[in-house]
């Protein structure tokens, strides 16, 4: 399938997002002097912005690219959960399904001086949600699994993900045929059994596999060890500067990054996992949406904040590395047999 015309069909996808909604709040300005009670810089401000982050940010992301997105998760009765609310109906993202509770809407805020983060700091309530917020969200979650075309579970250890919660997912979603990602988090790996994808970086898939990757055959044996260990279809480890790699049964894909400059890899996770998981959903092979999907990072990386791509700016790096492209050379990157 060419890479227009799995685009096209972005827009019939329907993406369902359960995870834990951030607020990122970021506080720009300039340094010119150091400050006198404390050996540090001080910061005059001069805008403030607020992004969408953790789930919200994939559920954007899925918006971003043309598709549609619901998303469910916690949201405290608070100032910050007003404005992520706002933020949230304001771009269209379904979230009617979003409970309030009584816990604090989590809240990470970056300050930026020249481009660079100076600090940052988070406003958090990491308890294991239970009782009655608990079974409203997996009510919700199990009532509306089919109207969706597949499920991303974007896990940022806030307390909204549990074991019973992902083995509730993945249950109804084999019964009705529907894909179920996981942007994972170490601690947490063995939440994932029998899922479809996940997506983890090189520190979780090392940590996770108890394996150090430090060359091609670790990394090969990391992946390998966890597709054994949760049973899942695919593990696709993303490797930064270096691109990523996609585990399927005894199939290893590696793609190389087609990223410029790397400016800020804030919420690249959350692209990679949104990009890959709409395009799968819209007829792409898992090697297509892995190319999909890095060509999606390698243009969120090269901006400073949460960003998100867009179709126009994926065809524009289709176009740029098209040599590079197995889209359009009908070649796969270099694939090794297990």
């Amino acid at each position: 399938m060419t890479y227009r015309k799995i685009l096209s069909e972005f827009k019939k996808k329907k993406i369902l997002v359960i995870g834990d909604l951030i607020l990122d709040r970021y506080i720009w300005g300039k340094v010119k002097r150091i400050s006198p009670e404390a050996p540090v810089p001080v910061v005059e401000v001069t805008d403030e912005e607020f992004l969408l982050g953790g789930a919200s940010n994939v559920a954007n992301n899925i918006l971003s690219l043309g598709g549609h997105a619901t998303i469910v998760g916690l949201a405290g009765n608070d100032r910050a959960g007003e404005i992520l609310m706002e933020m949230l109906e304001k771009k269209g993202i379904q979230c009617g399904c979003v409970f309030l509770s009584r816990r604090p809407t989590t809240v990470k805020t970056r300050v930026i001086a020249h481009n660079q983060q100076v600090v940052r700091f988070d406003k958090e309530v990491i308890d294991k949600i239970d009782g009655k917020a608990l079974r409203e969200l997996r009510g919700y979650i199990l009532n509306n699994l089919q109207s969706h075309d597949a499920v991303i579970i974007s896990d940022y250890k806030k307390g909204v993900v549990s074991s019973e919660l992902v083995r509730d997912i993945v249950k109804y979603s084999r019964q009705k045929n529907i894909f179920v990602s996981v942007d994972p988090k170490v601690g947490h790996f063995h939440y994932y059994k029998n899922v479809s994808l996940i997506t983890p970086n090189v520190m979780e898939a090392s940590i996770a596999s108890g394996i150090e990757i430090k060359d091609e055959k670790s990394l090969i044996n990391a992946g390998e060890s966890l597709l054994k260990k949760l049973s899942c279809t695919a593990v696709l480890i993303t490797r930064g500067e270096h691109g990523i790699s996609l585990f399927k049964r005894k199939k290893v894909t590696h793609i190389p990054t087609v990223a410029r400059n790397v400016y800020d890899v804030t919420g690249a996770g959350d692209t990679v996992i949104a990009t890959f998981t709409i395009a799968y959903a819209a007829g792409a092979t898992m090697e297509e949406a892995a190319v999909i999907a890095n060509h999606s990072a390698g243009i969120v990386v090269g901006e400073v904040g949460t960003a998100v791509a867009t179709q126009e700016k994926l065809i524009e790096s289709f176009k740029t590395f098209r040599s590079c492209s197995p889209l359009f050379n009908n070649k796969m990157p270099k694939i090794y047999d297990s």
